[in-house]
Parts: structure tokens; C-alpha cells; sequence
């Protein structure tokens, strides 16, 4: 169970904005302003009184919950198709495995560059959608620590936004280096571990209305790189595209937090500035590229 407090996340973001101006980046009226605000947060008995409890769902349950709206607005998705499109760009036409394929989306864009595709998934909701996005893609049920996919079988590998949801990151490239071909590539995109412990992870309704969230893992920037080191890989690409600052707007009051399914997005808006000097420069999410030698 995970015990999410508004009031707690705030804090956070001021705690993040205070250590940036211990460093030099604000002055004393940021800091005294800063304190001031968290002695009025401190002091708001609604805020004391907004926790929520909410379920930790393994990723199957969850991708047949989020399912349904996946292929909806995510921002998360204009920040890694520029990136992915430019390396893709440089490859040519093979065969193509679409890693954690969830409702097709990299997949329908590997089809369209010519690529014979591939597709795994461990939720069967999300595949039965990337079938009709892609009717001409081979879409197998597997987990990513053991694709059903034969060595030597593909010449690249798109990953997108599944990695956090993997606790170990050994395993899942070890099993991309298998199924590669030599000289094949592996293009990896996924949110940014300093998003992951602000607490950029997805939210789901369960069935009986209780809040719950995939569960997601941080996984550091040297992981990637050991990971992919350890299975034969080479580092060919590393893109960290930085999100902007969140918009300047009125401040909302403590009884204004907005529905749970939009937390932590909207309770940047309790103490903005702080927000704005915690967020502004961080980075959005991690695109790479890896390749296979020859």
C-alpha cells in the first residue's frame, strides 16, 4: 500500500527548491519566502486531512485497466517520438521487435517505416488492441525477462515507456542482446528516474473504485549503462530532454487539489514557485541507443 500525502509532496517540492537555493541558485527572499510558505502549509488542517491509500497493481492487472485510455494524451509521448524518429531515420527496413508493445503505437510507426514487426506484451488487453492497430504484426503474449522469440531473430528493438515497470534491468537487456541479430540495435525510451521519485507513475481505477498504481522502479542512469554493458552492448546515443517549467498560474488553495487521478501532476499548483525552481531543467524521460557488434 502507498500512503499519498498532498501535503507531504508539497513539502517535498519546497525541500527541492530550498536545496537548489542552498546552492546558489535563489536568494534570501526566495528562502524566507519559502519557510513562510511551509509554516502556512503546516498549519492547514484540510491539507492534514487529505491522505489517500492507494494499492500497489502489478503490471498485467494494470495494463488491463489502462488499457483502455492508454492510447489517450501523454505527454510523455511528445517528448520520445522526436527522439526515437531521428534515430529510427538512420536504420533501415528489417526486422523489428516492439518491446513491451502495450497498444501498438511504436509498433504501427515500425510497420510504416517498412520494418516487419514484432510485438510483446505481458498484458493481453493491450496485445488484443495492438492486433488491430497493426494487423500485419506478429503479437506474442511473454514477459521481457523471457521473450518468445527465437536468438538471432531481430534487428532492432524498440522499447518505450515499459522499463520502470521492470524491477531489474539486467535480465530484460541480457534477453535483448539474445534475440539481436550481430550489429543489430536496441533503442530504449523510458520516463526519467528523477520523474520516477517525484512520483511520475501511472494511476489506474481498480474495479471496485479504490485508486491504485502500476508499479513502477527508479532506476538509475548507470544501470542502463551497466545493463547494457554486461549483456555485449555499445552505448551509441543517450538523449535526456528536459521538461519545461510548470506553467505560472493563481495558486490553488489547499481545498482545491483536484481529482486523485491527476496527483502529483496538479498539486504542483499548491505551491508553484517552489514547483517552478524544484522542476524547471529536470529531465523528462531517457531515450538510448545501443548496439550489438558485429
Amino acid at each position: 500500500m502507498i500512503y499519498e500525502h498532498p501535503l507531504a509532496y508539497a513539502l517535498g517540492l519546497e525541500g527541492m527548491a530550498l536545496m537548489r537555493s542552498f546552492t546558489g541558485e535563489h536568494g534570501r527572499e526566495f528562502v524566507e519566502a519559502r519557510i513562510a510558505e511551509i509554516r502556512r502549509l503546516l498549519d492547514d488542517e484540510s491539507l492534514a486531512r487529505a491522505a489517500v491509500e492507494v494499492a500497489r497493481v502489478d503490471t498485467v492487472d494494470g495494463y488491463r485497466i489502462w488499457s483502455q485510455t492508454y492510447d489517450g494524451p501523454n505527454s510523455a509521448f511528445d517528448f520520445d517520438e522526436p527522439i526515437v524518429a531521428e534515430i529510427l531515420d538512420g536504420l533501415p527496413p528489417g526486422v523489428a521487435l516492439d518491446a513491451g508493445c502495450g497498444t501498438g503505437r511504436v509498433a504501427a510507426n515500425l510497420a510504416g517505416r517498412g520494418h516487419r514487426v514484432l510485438g510483446v506484451d505481458s498484458s493481453p488487453d493491450m496485445l488484443a488492441r495492438a492486433r488491430e492497430r497493426v494487423p500485419e504484426g506478429d503479437f506474442r503474449l511473454g514477459d521481457l525477462t523471457r521473450l518468445p522469440v527465437p536468438d538471432d531473430t531481430a534487428d532492432l528493438i524498440v522499447c518505450s515507456l515499459a522499463l520502470t515497470h521492470v524491477p531489474d534491468l539486467d535480465p530484460v537487456i541480457a534477453e535483448f542482446a539474445r534475440v539481436l541479430r550481430p550489429g543489430g540495435h536496441v533503442v530504449i525510451s523510458d520516463i526519467h528516474p528523477t520523474g520516477v521519485a517525484r512520483g511520475v507513475v501511472p494511476p489506474v481505477r481498480l474495479p471496485d473504485g479504490r485508486p491504485g498504481r502500476v508499479a513502477t522502479y527508479c532506476h538509475p542512469i548507470g544501470d542502463y549503462v551497466r545493463a547494457a554493458l554486461k549483456a555485449g552492448l555499445q552505448v551509441r546515443r543517450c538523449e535526456e530532454p528536459t521538461m519545461p517549467p510548470p506553467a505560472a498560474g493563481p495558486q490553488k488553495e489547499p481545498g482545491e487539489l483536484g481529482p486523485w487521478q491527476l496527483w502529483p501532476w496538479v498539486l504542483v499548483e499548491l505551491v508553484p514557485e517552489a514547483a517552478r525552481a524544484a522542476i524547471e531543467g529536470a529531465p523528462a524521460i531517457v531515450v538510448w541507443h545501443f548496439q550489438l557488434p558485429s
